[in-house]
């Protein structure tokens, strides 16, 4: 009988990132989904001045920009966005729901744009076209007969723009709700909450310059060759400027061993830059115990007299530090390496780096913040930093790096849960009315909500909820038990195949897409990972005439909902956006002349008390030093992680391949250590099903092909959104409720062996 992997093959990962082959990887892509001449058009826009912003990750762009300013997964998000495949009416006539259901989350992405409002009816089996003015009208009239405002949850995706992320919360919020989850709090929530609690700034202290200028870089829990590409750009120019770079990663991944630039001869026939001068595998969730390690020995150098600690800063901006040193101190190495995985020289060499150097920069990701304590590692992070005095100078500070182009920016417009009483006053006095106050439900307590009934009514801008999120049987139920399901969309994905009794998709406008209203040619707004607001501006024609812009979709959802005797002139600020960002400037603190400001090419950077002045407005003035314990693991199970793939963007798949690490053909992989291999009888290739356990529950993923890795023992990785399922709802960060999708138990049960061809070691 022929095998259901039969596709899978495996090779050696690389060793380098970038060069040729990204540069092929470009073309293939935009060749399919735009031809040369709409490849050409496009991509000479991306990351310009006068451009567009890329829809993928929120890396800074530089101030010295090329005629090619991009990478290879940022191409391929935009030739995704601009595509000419089109999922029309037709589309959704000719495929049932439960047939599309069957499809793969390639093929889904691949049926193309959606060009037409879509309903599906009570009962249905097929999407519908509907006029804008009825799917309006469906909402309104699901939204006013709920019992109350809380009954519905408004959920937002990182792309969303400022302008039109600050017209939905304002939306929601004169409809009388704070349940404005968003996809921050399945990322970098334990990065704000970390931050805030102990430097009183939830987001990042650097800037794009502090990161090329720093005499040290420790990347930690972060894949950016994937993730964000055109950071290696900037890795490339701090390590040619002589910056020693720490890479800190259960996996070995080729962008932290050595990049060759793309767009750059040397990047096709020289050998690149070696990137990590230090490469530490740590165990998946060892990164307290590292970061303590690191920390004990700069204590330990500092007790012999050296150098190690800068006392002045201490004293002068930090509390707690007898604390901590009473904890390094007594914390044994042997415990430390243990939890670690990380031998003594390894940190003692990391230690070393930061001693001899004062401009220190330290960046992570979603391998720091998806555990338990994932708060906790942030926090640690924030003890080196202080440790060494790295704050408040050029060349140093905190650098959590964000996966999405405005999800950071829509924090700051009060896409929040819990925004402060602050932002609501301010809208307060802006737009005349009481906002509630309560605060709203974020992400996991959003799926609790609609899973017990509390909420019937599921509104999202952008984003595929269902693949996103946990625990996926969970949330699918949850979703499955709502009235109404409504998601403002570019293009099919699964949560349009899980849905309320009535489901709506509203397709909107993408940023490579031009927007022009009565008004005139209008333009967006984002904000990137190191707090830069910029324009963005498509240059190409709609897909569809029958396509609405972010802001114009709440505006038509406001006015159906709230009435027409609601004073907010939603028709207006729809067409004009000069108006909105007038509102802005009236509302979130460092936007003020927002109109003129962000006209002048590369935009303004917010202000930021840490950087800026060095100034951590917490309880006291004091940056705050903490003290963790260590994380516990039952020995009896495996630590998973879940990861992307290098062809696939965050839930988007482009190919069933993850290039850099050799899986090719196939996702439903486990990356697993030879030894525990061994240990438990498996051997590779060999088909097993995954069992997840938490609190006396478990979970189970069958068909998944077993590939020896060079992985710590202990732990094992697989691609999400295949493995979420695995994922509990509850198992969540203390702090932050990001969901621990970095740290899940598990065990692996054999089944048959299938020929799994090229199997590597």
């Amino acid at each position: 009988m022929a095998s259901d992997h039969d596709d899978l093959h495996v090779t050696p990962p690389a060793t380098v990132a970038g060069g040729l082959g990204a540069t092929r990887s470009i073309a293939s892509y935009c060749m399919d989904h735009l031809g040369p001449v709409r490849s050409l058009r496009t991509l000479s826009h991306l990351n310009q001045a006068r451009g567009f912003d890329c829809p993928g990750c929120a890396w800074p762009d530089p101030a010295d920009r090329g005629f090619i300013e991009l990478c290879e997964n940022g191409a391929r998000a935009v030739a995704d966005e601009a595509t000419h495949f089109r999922a029309d009416p037709a589309f959704w006539a000719a495929h049932a729901v439960d047939d599309l259901a069957a499809w793969s989350d390639r093929d889904l992405n691949r049926a193309g744009r959606i060009t037409h409002p879509m309903l599906l009816r009570p009962g249905a089996t097929h999407y519908a076209p509907v006029s804008w003015e009825e799917a309006f009208a469906v909402v309104g009239e699901h939204l006013r007969a709920l019992p109350s405002p809380d009954a519905a949850v408004f959920y937002t995706s990182g792309r969303t723009s400022n302008e039109a992320a600050f017209l939905y919360q304002l939306f929601v919020r004169r409809f009388g709700t704070n349940n404005l989850p968003d996809c921050s709090n399945m990322c970098h929530e334990s990065s704000g909450t970390g931050l805030t609690e102990v430097i009183g700034v939830g987001k990042g202290t650097v800037t794009l310059d502090d990161v090329e200028n720093a005499e040290v870089i420790v990347v930690i829990g972060q894949n950016p060759g994937t993730n964000h590409p055109r950071m290696l750009t900037a890795l490339q120019a701090a390590k040619r400027a002589g910056a020693h770079i720490v890479a800190v990663n259960p996996l070995r991944e080729a962008a932290l061993v050595r990049f060759q630039h793309p767009k750059k001869v040397q990047g096709y026939l020289g050998h690149g830059t070696d990137i990590a001068d230090l490469y530490l595998q740590v165990r998946i969730n060892g990164d307290v115990a590292l970061l303590q390690g690191v920390a004990k020995a700069l204590v330990a150098r500092h007790d012999r007299g050296e150098p190690a600690l800068d006392l002045p800063f201490l004293e002068a901006h930090t509390t707690g530090l007898d604390a901590l040193l009473d904890q390094l101190r007594a914390t044994s190495w042997d415990t430390l390496v243990a939890a670690s995985g990380v031998d003594r020289p390894h940190l003692e060499a990391t230690a070393d780096l930061l001693a001899r150097h004062e401009r220190i920069v330290i960046c992570w990701a979603m391998g720091v913040t998806q555990h338990v304590n994932g708060v906790a590692n942030v926090q640690s992070i924030v003890n080196l930093l202080l440790l060494r005095g790295a704050f408040g100078k050029p060349g140093a500070g905190a650098c959590p790096v964000r996966g999405h182009s405005n999800v950071q920016g829509d924090r700051t417009m009060g896409i929040w849960e819990k925004v402060p009483d602050t932002f609501l006053d301010a809208l307060q006095a802006r737009f005349g009315f009481d906002p509630p106050r309560a605060h709203g439900v974020d992400t996991v307590d959003a799926i609790r909500a609609m899973r017990d009934g509390r909420a019937q009514v599921f509104v999202a801008m952008g984003g595929n909820f269902l693949s996103a999120t946990p625990d996926t049987d969970v949330t699918a139920a949850a979703l499955r038990r709502c009235a109404l399901t409504v998601h403002v969309s570019t293009k099919p994905n699964r949560s349009h195949l899980v849905h309320g009794q009535t489901a709506l998709i509203l397709p909107c406008l993408g940023r490579t897409e031009q927007h022009v209203t009565e008004a005139g040619a209008q333009f967006v707004t984002v904000e990137n990972s190191m707090g830069v607001v910029h324009a963005s501006r498509g240059n190409l024609p709609p897909c569809s005439p029958h396509l609405r812009s972010e802001p114009a979709i709440v505006a038509g959802l406001a006015r159906a909902t709230l009435g027409d005797e609601d004073p907010v002139d939603w028709e207006a600020v729809a067409d004009d956006l000069d108006l909105v960002r007038d509102h802005i400037a009236a509302v979130v603190p460092g936007f003020e002349d927002f109109n003129a400001r962000v006209r002048v090419p590369g935009g303004f950077l917010l202000p930021n008390p840490v950087r800026d002045a060095l100034r951590f407005d917490v309880p006291g003035g004091k940056a705050r030093l903490t003290v963790h314990p260590l994380p516990e693991h039952d020995p009896d199970t495996l630590l998973m992680m879940t990861v992307r793939a290098h062809d696939q963007y965050n839930t988007t798949v482009y190919t069933p391949n993850d290039r850099y690490r050799g899986i090719h053909g196939d996702r439903r992989v486990v990356l697993a250590n030879a030894d525990d291999l061994d240990r438990l009888g498996l051997v590779a290739g060999q088909v097993v099903t995954l069992r997840s356990h938490h609190a006396g529950q478990v979970r189970e993923a069958p068909d998944f092909v077993v590939v020896p890795y060079d992985i710590p023992q202990g732990c094992v990785a697989t691609y999400f959104p295949e493995a979420n399922v695995l994922v509990p709802l509850d198992h969540t960060a203390v702090g932050s409720q990001t969901p621990a999708s970095k740290s899940v138990a598990v065990t692996l049960h054999g089944g048959a062996t299938e020929p799994v061809r090229d199997a590597a070691s």
